[in-house]
């Protein structure tokens, strides 16, 4: 996969799982920030008050380097751990999953519960719709008017996303475009007369 995109899920989907009268409830969520999977995880925690564990774990950013994983009181590395397993093995990101356990009164020891946390977050998986998104960058352009037609040749031609644009003597159009097109976007944006770039961010 190309480094300026990313996999995550559309929208919420569920798996289940049992083992040894254990039974295990699994969503995948799609987040975009800390406070949303703080969000998450306090719900589920209150949906489901009689449940014996709420483990679950977390990625986030097309950089994939945001992440964690919680026990939530099964033995270190049995839940928390293989449900990021799940996230990783299938290159996901921007994603929760929750799996919730009601004990069935019979221990599963560590390699059981390993195997259970890790089914019920695939099965979780497995459900949801996968798509794929690319990393995008903007770029502002400022242009004087009679060099309008240039512009818009080459927005025509690349594609970008117009996010924002005034025509009046001076001209200035925002575009949006994935990070691996945005140099050269900006290249032949440049080589219009007059066309220079903004910096949004230092402005």
């Amino acid at each position: 996969m190309a480094d300026d995109s990313y996999k995550t899920i559309k929208q919420l989907s569920e798996g289940y799982y049992t083992e040894k009268r254990s039974r295990f409830i699994s969503y995948a969520i799609p987040v975009r920030t800390v406070e949303e999977v703080k969000e998450q995880v306090d719900k589920y925690r209150k949906q489901y008050y009689d449940a014996r564990h709420v483990c679950w774990a977390y990625m986030l950013g097309p950089e994939r380097k945001v992440f964690r994983a919680n026990d939530d009181g099964e033995p270190s590395s049995t839940a928390g751990k293989p449900i990021l397993g799940q996230i990783n093995s299938n290159e996901l990101t921007d994603i929760l999953i929750v799996v919730i356990r009601y004990f069935g009164g019979i221990e599963l020891g560590t390699s059981g519960l390993i195997v259970a946390y890790r089914t019920a977050a695939a099965e979780a998986i497995a459900a949801a719709e996968i798509e794929e998104r690319t990393v995008d960058e903007d770029v502002t352009v400022a242009f004087e008017y009679p060099y309008l037609n240039g512009i818009m040749r080459i927005v025509k031609e690349d594609n970008p996303m117009i996010v924002s644009q005034k025509f009046e003597m001076d001209c200035e159009m925002t575009l949006r475009i994935r990070k691996g097109d945005i140099q050269r976007l900006k290249a032949r944006l440049l080589k219009v007369e007059s066309a220079y770039l903004i910096d949004k961010e230092t402005e």
